[in-house]
């Protein structure tokens, strides 16, 4: 589905576009494309002279799931001494969280076409291997443990 921007990008650019295949839910859960994306890095990372690429600019992104993969294989690769420091990372519009469907973003993107609030919720619900009845605690919030929310408050709240 991105082969004619992943051209275009390779060659108005003059990159080296790598686009992975991963294994795509509701077929295959999660960690499925997680890991088809980090194996598929490590590789082109591991081997990169032979695609003659300069390791200082390695860049990874994504769109939609492919972002929120791109975000955690980025994160997976930060501490890994063997491989080459990521340069940056692209992420069009990745869910990065799960956490709280009622933030400010959700509340006033709620019925913007393409990913509506409840769509979103069950993607992520697909994703994660859950099931649609738990729609309506997700879009609550009341599926995460109240000792969780104290946790990460600091990073997923409206303030």
């Amino acid at each position: 589905s991105h082969e004619k921007i992943c051209r275009y990008i390779a060659r108005e650019g003059e990159l080296v576009v790598v686009s992975v295949g991963y294994r795509l839910a509701p077929e295959h859960k999660y960690p499925a494309a997680y890991e088809d994306c980090l194996n598929a890095t490590i590789h082109f990372m591991k081997n990169i002279e032979h695609y003659g690429v300069d390791p200082a600019n390695v860049i990874v992104c994504g769109d939609s799931a492919g972002g929120s993969l791109a975000a955690v294989v980025s994160q997976t690769l930060a501490g890994r001494p063997d491989l080459p420091k990521l340069r940056a990372q692209i992420l069009i519009y990745p869910g990065l969280q799960a956490l709280d469907f009622n933030l400010p973003s959700y509340q006033q993107n709620r019925g913007v076409p393409l990913l509506f609030r409840e769509r979103a919720a069950f993607f992520a619900l697909q994703y994660l291997n859950g099931h649609a009845l738990h729609m309506q605690e997700v879009l609550e919030g009341s599926h995460i443990p109240p000792e969780m929310r104290l946790k990460y408050r600091k990073w997923v709240s409206p303030d």
